[in-house]
């Protein structure tokens, strides 16, 4: 069986969220069982000389768009630890120019052409490579034109008249909707595509619309928000076509590389512990208060926030309760970057309090610190499809104090249920974040208990394996 995965970000090569990571991983398990090709942009940002990326002979390709061609070449390397060929397609025009992922500011129509672009270059990419893909992966809107180019251009193209397509949602509120003058850039059959079993959506293209009709499986990524967004509060304006796909709906949860987040291992540490020597976390607890100007007071939980920020991560809950987290007997630590307003809030926050402090923006190294020296991580979603971040925080004995919704639902034990490992409210409103909060102090002074449930987070299993075995089965039936 052949698998091509497409994706807009591959760990360790380009990361901005989630996805990258998820792309990165879950191949890994399953090449024992599969013959994988990863294929994503090339983006300026990625190190070609770090990762031994090379460019292929004779892999140069125009691809006309709208009336005029483009060039294109292909580079390639191996996913590290892996036999997993990784294929970049470079375009100086969409992608090489950048040094961001998703780079701020673009132009909306911009940024459809270059995510069309790469689609379509993979596709005839994977041709030239004789690479006969039986399932073709692809992940959000970035690569959603994907079976809709099987469907309309490819239609009795015989290289990919088997292939099954396999369409991942990652996060349902972006879903790539422009004007349907973008379809003449395209080349897309447009008397094909453009209709409501196609991609139309009231009077515009949506990428992902058109992929959920014409995919053959549609992955959420964790079984609860694969029944969230078949509701009005959660579904994004997609609940009523997805509710007509229930048939096609698979929610498997996703998963952490437990080689790459390991405390036991991770070079980035302070000091390195596990479940057995919790007494080196207290030593990065010490380190990373003290790089933050933090005072170290073994009475007082270090509460960390790692994430993108924006209305989705609840920031707004912060807002509302920020005067009350100054006065908590806890200190807080907040990484991330995004919209402005965000930003303006954590700086204002870290520059007049004593006990909150901030860094805007995102560095690998200093958030792994910061998860191995918190004692609760929060995650205040107002909707959260899988989150991975909890993922980590538990595996680094860090406690999740959630919003119950999506995968935060799913994974996070909430306290006082055996095995708890973690905290949970429910109600979007940043009173009942700030019990939540209220609760995890409590139990942290209650050093028996406390303890007993690090020990059942760093101990819980979220790693690929389960659900590596979940994506398989349904290869498998697809295949035939």
């Amino acid at each position: 069986m052949k698998i091509l995965f497409a994706a807009a970000e591959v760990a360790p090569f380009s990361k901005a969220g989630g996805l990258s990571d998820v792309v990165g991983s879950l191949p890994k398990y399953l090449e024992k069982d599969a013959e994988i090709a990863i294929f994503t942009p090339l983006h300026g940002c990625i190190d070609k000389a770090k990762y031994g990326i090379k460019e292929l002979d004779n892999s140069e390709m125009w691809i006309t768009f709208g009336c005029k061609p483009h060039k294109f070449k292909l580079h390639m390397c191996k996913l590290p630890d892996t036999d997993i060929n990784v294929f970049f397609v470079q375009n100086d025009w969409y992608f090489s120019c950048f040094q961001e992922v998703y780079p701020r500011w673009m132009d909306p129509e911009y940024e459809h052409e270059r995510y069309i672009a790469f689609s379509l270059a993979t596709l005839e990419y994977a041709k030239q490579l004789n690479f006969r893909a039986d399932i073709i992966h692809s992940n959000d809107w970035h690569t959603a034109m994907i079976p809709l180019y099987i469907k309309a251009n490819y239609k009795f193209d015989e290289f990919w008249s088997k292939a099954k397509n396999v369409f991942e949602i990652h996060n349902l509120a972006y879903q790539g909707e422009w004007f349907e003058s973008v379809l003449d850039f395209s080349n897309m059959r447009k008397d094909i595509v453009f209709n409501e079993w196609g991609c139309e959506h009231y009077g515009k293209v949506n990428w992902m619309k058109g992929a959920i009709n014409y995919s053959d499986r549609i992955v959420v990524v964790s079984p609860r928000y694969a029944e969230e967004i078949l509701t009005g509060e959660f579904g994004e304006g997609m609940d009523y076509t997805l509710r007509g796909k229930t048939d096609k709906i698979v929610g498997i949860l996703n998963g952490i590389d437990y080689k790459v987040f390991n405390p036991k291992t991770d070079k980035n540490l302070f000091k390195n512990y596990d479940v057995n020597s919790l007494e080196g976390k207290e030593e990065n607890k010490k380190k990373i208060l003290e790089y933050f100007g933090l005072k170290y007071n073994p009475d007082r939980p270090l509460i960390a926030l790692i994430s993108r920020l924006v209305p989705q991560k609840g920031i707004d809950l912060i807002r509302q309760v920020e005067n009350d987290l100054k006065n908590l007997p806890a200190d807080f630590i907040f990484l991330g970057s995004g919209d402005s307003q965000y930003e303006n809030l954590f700086i204002w926050l870290s520059n007049n309090t004593e006990n909150i402090r901030t860094y805007v923006g995102y560095k690998g190294d200093l958030a792994n610190q910061i998860y191995a020296g918190s004692d609760f991580f929060l995650m205040p979603s107002k909707f959260e499809p899988c989150g991975l971040s909890q993922l980590i925080a538990m595996r680094y004995g860090s406690l999740p104090i959630v919003r119950a919704t999506g995968g935060l639902d799913n994974t996070v034990v909430g306290y006082p249920l055996d095995n708890s490992t973690g905290f949970k409210f429910w109600r979007y409103d940043g009173w009942d974040m700030k019990e939540a909060i209220n609760c995890a102090i409590g139990v942290y002074k209650d050093k028996y208990t406390f303890n007993a449930m690090r020990k059942s987070a760093m101990n819980s299993d979220f790693s690929w394996k389960k659900s590596s075995a979940e994506y398989l089965k349904m290869y498998r039936e697809l295949v035939g």
